[in-house]
């Protein structure tokens, strides 16, 4: 059994004038990620939207010495951006479809997805989103701490720092073994 996990395609991490946007690297990888999420949920595979969220003035989240405010509770910047925004309007309510919030780069970290993931058989997961290099890095290491086989699609992943991204791709490779397709 797999599992697409979409990491913060938002619109503070994705729209020209996002919060905390990877910008062009970002907006270039729309269609292959709705494209994706929409031939995983239509198999049937289970579909998890993991989304940054963050509390308006909150001191004490690490985050808030490294990046300005972004995905704030409540906001349109925790909106999922352009077409896969609509295409989950249009599957949200089918029940291999989860939308959940994260507190930390990982989708694993504070959250009941590796109980969710367990729960339905879940041995291998696929990766889209951003950033390349922080939260779908954390997410995938966490991953591979768990056994699950990981694949990450370089096509649907993206960074601000195109170095970064390089890098991660190289680790997710060489210390993950994930397969990047």
């Amino acid at each position: 059994m797999r599992a697409l996990i979409n990491i913060d395609y938002t619109r503070d991490f994705i729209a020209s004038d996002g919060a905390l946007t990877c910008g062009a690297p970002g907006q270039a990888i729309e269609r292959e990620i709705a494209r994706l999420t929409k031939e995983f949920a239509e198999a049937g595979d289970y579909v998890v939207f993991a989304v940054d969220v963050h509390d308006k003035d909150d001191r004490f989240h690490p985050e808030t010495k490294l990046f300005p405010p972004h995905n704030i509770r409540g906001t349109e910047g925790r909106d999922l951006y352009g077409e896969l925004g609509v295409l989950y309007e249009s599957i949200r309510r089918l029940p291999n479809v989860r939308y959940m919030d994260k507190t930390r780069y990982s989708a694993f970290t504070g959250t009941d997805l590796d109980l969710k993931l367990r729960e339905r058989g879940i041995s291998e997961i696929h990766l889209v989103g951003v950033c390349t290099d922080i939260c779908v890095l954390h997410t995938a290491v966490d991953a591979y701490h768990r056994n699950y086989k990981i694949v990450v699609h370089e096509k649907a992943v993206a960074s601000f720092d195109p170095a970064g991204h390089e890098w991660a791709l190289r680790h997710y490779r060489n210390c993950l073994g994930a397969e990047v397709v």
